[in-house]
């Protein structure tokens, strides 16, 4: 496949540790975190960072993902987002955060909303530590009636959701899905399918089918890093295909999830990874995969990506 494909790079996140507030990159490092150590992204990460990493591919545009800022200030990572964007050319949609379930959800959603890049919320709900967890926290879930409630405004507002939740949540996703039929709901990084054992794939494979037949649904081709392992190619591309025949080009986006992907993989090796996974399809398949769909998804404004 040509190298100059244009990309749209569904999922990444940009910090500045040196002015803003990140408890994950600022406090005492997070023992479980999914990847494992990530002492080494513990660090200012802006627009020439990530210029420097896709130098080898032609990134037209991107959407930013909220990156875990100070929930103190949930808007405040947009107004610094939009402040950024005013002397760069990245990012070009902006996925915010809100809590769904407190008592100022709506007010946070309607500024968040007032963000003419602002296409997206993601709202992370209280989830179970492993499958095998009997009790977890349901405040905040899925479960509790005023997240619920939170999640409905979306639809208000003209905004998609971004749905992150470990594959063991798949299967009571769907129902929430459910609860917003006009709402796009994206799927990040591939339902997290972290246990490669043929019976942790199956039992992701099951969450993933389940909500795939959901047609709001959509989903980010995206971080396919496993703790304790490097980037298995040949894992990643099965799991890539299967995705790509139960969601269809048109309901797919690849995406870096930059810089935390760093810890297993280069921009530069990820997506020639991805290139090489899909050299067979079509023209139009490659174009939905790397930029179209996402376009789509979240309508980024075409004189953003033109700047």
């Amino acid at each position: 496949m040509s190298e100059d494909i244009e990309i749209i790079d569904a999922h990444h996140h940009f910090w500045d540790l040196n002015k803003n507030y990140y408890p994950f990159l600022s406090d005492k490092i997070d023992s479980d975190f999914f990847l494992g150590n990530y002492e080494s992204i513990r660090k200012n990460y802006l627009p020439v960072d990530y210029i420097k990493d896709i130098k080898n591919h032609n990134v037209i545009g991107t959407v930013h993902c909220e990156a875990e800022w100070d929930r103190q200030d949930q808007v405040g990572e947009t107004k610094w987002l939009e402040k950024l964007l005013k002397n760069n050319k990245f990012p070009n949609a902006i996925v915010s955060h809100a809590w769904f379930h407190k008592n100022n959800a709506e007010s946070v959603i309607a500024e968040q909303a007032s963000f003419d890049i602002v296409k997206g919320i993601r709202s992370k709900p209280s989830v179970k530590f492993s499958r095998k967890t009997k009790q977890y926290i349901t405040d905040g879930s899925m479960k509790d009636e005023k997240w619920r409630s939170g999640l409905k405004l979306l639809e208000k507002y003209n905004l998609n959701y971004d749905l992150r939740v470990p594959c063991w949540h798949l299967e009571e996703a769907v129902e929430i899905v459910r609860l917003i039929p006009n709402t796009k709901v994206i799927i990040n990084h591939a339902g997290f399918p972290w246990d490669r054992s043929k019976e942790g794939i199956d039992f992701w494979r099951k969450g993933i089918r389940l909500i795939s037949l959901e047609p709001n649904t959509f989903i980010k081709l995206s971080e396919f890093g496993v703790n304790g392992q490097d980037w298995n190619y040949a894992e990643n591309a099965n799991i890539i295909y299967e995705l790509i025949d139960l969601f269809s080009p048109s309901r797919c986006m690849f995406a870096s999830n930059f810089p935390v992907s760093k810890l297993k993989v280069t921009f530069n090796d990820l997506f020639n990874n991805y290139k090489k996974i899909v050299k067979e399809f079509s023209i139009d398949e490659k174009r939905a995969l790397f930029s179209k769909t996402a376009i789509e998804t979240y309508s980024i404004d075409q004189n953003l990506l033109n700047k």
